[in-house]
């Protein structure tokens, strides 16, 4: 599962780096992904938004055993 979190988060990524901020995968558990967000990222206000809103959702829909993103 790893490798396809990984793969997804490629995709992801672009966008995030486009506003100055990454993502990092820290861990997996179960179907819980742990991420870090850097970068401008890291401090935005709407990073929790942008975390259940854009990421989340995206790796559910890549990855049915994803249950939730978390910041590690």
């Amino acid at each position: 599962m790893r490798e396809k979190v990984e793969e997804a988060l490629q995709h992801i990524r672009p966008a995030l780096q486009a506003d100055g901020g990454d993502i990092e995968l820290v861990d997996i558990q179960g179907g819980v992904v742990k991420v870090r967000l850097r970068g401008a990222c890291g401090s935005c206000p709407s990073a929790l938004m942008t975390l259940k809103y854009g990421v989340e959702e995206r790796l559910k829909e890549e990855i049915p055993e994803v249950e939730s993103v978390e910041l590690a």
